[in-house]
């Protein structure tokens, strides 16, 4: 099945990666192959072992999200943070805690003069690793939207152009949603 790319219009989209549009009318749209012991979907459940679901489980919320996506844009200290995200004092410190107890952020001790000292969040190695998953996201959101001339774009320091994310396989082959599989772990090695 061809790739679908957004239609803007006149407007040049600001990512260049092949999606399917919201309005897409096709009648299917590729999936995830199943193979193994995933063929038959009534012989397994992934819930409670799911990569998936644990990752959702950290950061599936939109009040973890949109406090990443601060982080992300350089935040750190609480009350900006709060102020940023538009969340509440107890949401934004519930969901800091769970951030820093699944090692998304660490606190990081400061002082301003004259003050006691607080804790800024910074991302850890895991966290900065959900980068990709903060362009793909944001990448998306533009699908989202009918202005497609205000909000944020994420682009290259060095040279300007646009990120976009996509899927690669460990030897770097480009793999779009119809040539992904899902099997067992080590089920491929048998």
């Amino acid at each position: 099945m061809p790739a679908i790319w957004p239609d803007y219009g006149n407007h040049k989209s600001a990512y260049s990666v092949p999606m399917a549009t919201l309005s897409d009318n096709s009648d299917s749209v590729a999936v995830i192959e199943r193979q193994g012991a995933f063929i038959d979907r009534d012989a397994w459940t992934a819930a409670g072992w799911c990569r998936l679901e644990t990752a959702f489980e950290v950061i599936g919320t939109r009040s973890a999200l949109v406090l990443l996506r601060e982080v992300f844009y350089g935040g750190t200290r609480f009350d900006e943070l709060v102020r940023r995200a538009g969340l509440s004092e107890a949401v934004a410190a519930g969901r800091l805690k769970d951030l820093v107890a699944c090692g998304v952020l660490t606190q990081r001790p400061y002082q301003d003069p004259g003050t006691r000292t607080r804790y800024e969040y910074v991302l850890t190695k895991a966290g900065a690793q959900l980068y990709p998953i903060v362009v793909a996201l944001t990448q998306w959101g533009e699908l989202l939207r009918e202005d497609h001339e205000t909000g944020v774009e994420l682009v290259h320091e060095g040279c300007g152009a646009h990120l976009h994310a996509e899927v690669r396989c460990a030897q770097g082959h480009r793999v779009p949603l119809g040539s992904a599989v899902v099997r067992l772990k080590n089920e491929g090695n048998r």
